[in-house]
């Protein structure tokens, strides 16, 4: 075989992206405040671009401006993915040909709320962020402390608080960070005990409900003992207890009550600092035809629109081929972003009003009639792709009358039921959660049993998977269940 240079003709496929398609795809995966986050960096970087209401002049496009489209290659990025191998990314189901065209969305209204307003929740009802536990100690430490050593290792104590308001560490690592005395560290706990509310500061649980039982002025000796063996009373061993406590039924029941009261993690009441907002991203109302009404919350995502009086002053200044570039390239920019950003817009209008379709049950009744859905039951009823519906649902609240769910929530697998249809496993959860709410202190139902009242409701379901439910909700087994209820009926 001769070596040698020689041109050969070969035909092979290759992913092509372009830049904007795929920032259309990483623009569907954000929420509504991060596309007005986005908003507010294309603001900056485009001086085309301004935030406000489309007129009617504008949208019909009489105006000075050319209809440039950045996004005029003619290729869907379906049409590229299928050309291509297709392992870099999957398909996104934006075309740019018709990013002007309007869809039907049928019997499922898909409208556009006109701004913030009273149609839906405006961002500033959220109000500020709650005070934090380290924020409410510290501002109790100038009048409650007695000098400005104590207060300075009361508040680095503060500072090592749990969520829960206990303290962690033990007061010896307090004393070798500080370079303190034990007597010091001591006395800037105990004023660190002192503040409201009563029982941060502990290092137990036991600390902390003997700090309330003293501020009740209840710490007696019988309270002191019942408080020494809280694992006798998470057992239920009552006569055990009332031996130890020296105490009749009466008092023994008056002593249960008075812990009861008592709060365990005093510090979950405050805020732990700056937290972001929940905010809907869809708004969803009933129609007065019976339907429902899905539409995008504006009020948090602003208008882009392009400032055509100043392209065309900026147009007139332009004498010399590298600025007419410049100003042809912002332009283009600036029409591509507006019609993508419509585009995403329809997309999620789109994929919400095909989830409601087919939850509607969950909306009317709740969520023992939330139905197994996957994400590929949804793109094929709408003709999109999977990845494209995995997108649009991630980082999106969906806000109806039942209240404001991520749109992940909708999606559910499914275990087999009698109508052959299947049922989700949050109504399986919540089914098991209100038998297990209903039952008898003196009959606790065990796994065995929930099983068998499921079956007699429609629902086959194996003890494992019961148990796995039932776990994952928060619910103990039927020992556990049985002490606490034992517990609290005394």
């Amino acid at each position: 075989m001769a070596l040698g240079p020689r041109l050969d003709l070969r035909q092979s496929q290759s992913l092509v992206m372009t830049p904007q398609l795929q920032q259309a795809i990483k623009l569907l995966a954000l929420s509504n405040l991060e596309i007005e986050a986005f908003i507010g960096d294309a603001l900056e970087n485009n001086p085309l671009l301004d935030a406000g209401e489309v007129s009617r002049e504008n949208e019909s496009g009489n105006g000075d401006t050319p209809d440039s489209d950045s996004m005029s290659d003619g290729s869907t990025s379906d049409e590229l993915m299928r050309a291509g191998a297709g392992e870099a990314d999957s398909p996104l189901d934006i075309d740019p040909e018709s990013l002007d065209r309007d869809r039907d969305t049928g019997d499922w209204s898909a409208s556009h709320v006109t701004g913030g307003g009273e149609e839906g929740p405006d961002i500033t009802e959220h109000g500020e962020a709650a005070p934090s536990l380290a924020d409410h100690l510290e501002a109790q430490i100038g009048p409650a402390s007695p000098d400005a050593r104590t207060a300075f290792i009361a508040r680095h104590i503060i500072g090592l608080l749990d969520e829960a308001g206990y303290l962690p560490v033990h007061l010896r690592e307090v004393t070798l960070d500080l370079g303190i005395a034990m007597a010091e560290a001591e006395a800037a706990l105990d004023l660190v005990q002192t503040l409201d509310p009563t029982g941060v500061g502990a290092r137990s649980l036991g600390e902390c409900l003997a700090l309330q039982a003293k501020e009740a002025d209840r710490y007696d000796p019988c309270m002191q003992v019942l408080i020494a063996n809280l694992d006798l009373l998470a057992k239920g061993s009552f006569a055990q207890l009332k031996r130890i406590c020296d105490v009749d039924d009466e008092d023994f029941a008056d002593m249960l009550g008075e812990l009861r009261g008592y709060d365990p993690k005093p510090g979950l009441k405050f805020g732990g600092g700056e937290r972001a907002p929940v905010v809907p991203d869809i708004l969803i109302t009933a129609a007065r035809d019976g339907g429902w009404d899905i539409a995008l919350n504006q009020a948090t995502l602003p208008r882009l629109v392009i400032n055509r009086d100043y392209y065309v002053q900026l147009r007139g200044g332009c004498t010399d081929k590298r600025s007419k570039g410049w100003l042809s390239e912002k332009l283009a920019d600036a029409n591509w972003l507006v019609k993508a950003l419509d585009q995403r817009q329809r997309t999620i209008l789109k994929v919400a009003a095909e989830v409601v379709k087919q939850q509607d049950g969950f909306f009317r009744k709740g969520v023992s009639e939330l139905r197994p859905l996957t994400l590929r039951t949804v793109a094929d009823a709408i003709e999109m792709h999977e990845s494209t519906v995995s997108r649009v649902t991630s980082n999106k609240y969906l806000n109806c009358d039942r209240g404001t769910f991520e749109l992940k929530y909708f999606f559910t697998s499914g275990v087999g039921s009698a109508d052959g249809e299947g049922a989700s496993a949050e109504t399986i959860k919540a089914r098991i959660k209100s038998l297990t709410d209903a039952e008898d202190a003196r009959k606790i139902l065990s796994d065995d049993a929930l099983v068998d009242l499921l079956k007699a409701e429609g629902f086959d379901l194996a003890r494992r998977t019961v148990a796995k439910y039932r776990e994952a909700i928060g619910i103990g087994s039927s020992v556990q269940r049985r002490r606490q209820k034992k517990l609290a009926g005394v």
